[in-house]
């Protein structure tokens, strides 16, 4: 990776900067909240009931054409789809290019389950709950490392950054970071794959609230984790590890 003069000079000088971690935290969660408030926003200035009661399966465009899977009658007791034709059609490529990639990205990535959504000015959004939480975990992760992380050569020492140093010396003198790293993600992602799976195997079904929470949680760890393998590169202290600042005055071994 090539260096800008303005981080070859912060290297020269053994400086601490942390303009590139910012930018990075910065610009997901710029991405990642605009799509966000479109969440909120394109429901509420399309006309009202434009967007009907949907029902599709998630990794698939069902929603493209009148003539795609999602519009077909599949009965309502189907286990996917439902009889979209007693509820309305609906067509995103039929909406005006920005508001369709918006319902379109939904499509693609969401099942639109209309139990499982919310609904604006009379139109289902184009996600479900769990997927708002999700989206709004990954901000708030982005956001969290772009106030605090640091680049520590690792991801794993880069992640565990956003913690103050004297809370985390004990992780270092032990070398538990690894672990640490694990249970932090591990802590935010269980709580969904329990309710998803839960809800998936067995006859209980989730609620909305519960969808939004343990979705934020899972996107939280998530959002922290790509921020952090995005700025996780050797090549900023000049492929020097001892050139890396860590709690407890640990330091990196080249193995």
């Amino acid at each position: 990776m090539l260096l800008n003069d303005a981080e070859i000079v912060t290297l020269r000088n053994g400086l601490t900067s942390r303009e590139r971690e910012q930018r990075v935290g910065r610009n997901v969660a710029a991405a990642v909240g605009a799509y966000l408030l479109l969440c909120f926003l394109v429901p509420l200035v399309l006309p009202e009931g434009a967007v009907p009661e949907l029902s599709g399966r998630a990794n698939a465009l069902d929603y493209a054409s009148q003539e795609s899977w999602g519009n077909l009658n599949h009965g309502d007791d189907a286990k996917l789809g439902h009889d979209q034709p007693s509820r309305g059609t609906f067509a995103w490529s039929e909406l005006n290019p920005f508001w369709g990639f918006v319902y379109a990205f939904g499509d693609l990535n969401c099942h639109q389950k209309h139990e499982r959504s919310w609904e604006i000015n009379g139109n289902q959004m184009p996600v479900c709950t769990r997927d708002i939480g999700i989206f709004l975990g990954l901000f708030i992760g982005a956001a969290l490392f772009g106030l605090r992380g640091l680049n520590r050569w690792t991801v794993r020492d880069t992640f565990l950054s956003v913690f103050p140093d004297e809370k985390i010396e004990t992780l270092y003198l032990k070398d538990r970071r690894m672990v640490a790293m694990l249970l932090v993600i591990g802590i935010g992602l269980v709580p969904m794959g329990i309710d998803g799976f839960t809800q998936l195997l067995t006859g209980y079904e989730s609620t909305n609230p519960v969808r939004v929470v343990t979705g934020l949680f899972s996107g939280l760890v998530i959002g922290w984790w790509f921020s952090a393998a995005l700025c996780a590169r050797a090549a900023f202290f000049e492929e020097d590890a001892t050139r890396v600042s860590l709690p407890a005055n640990a330091r990196l071994m080249m193995k």
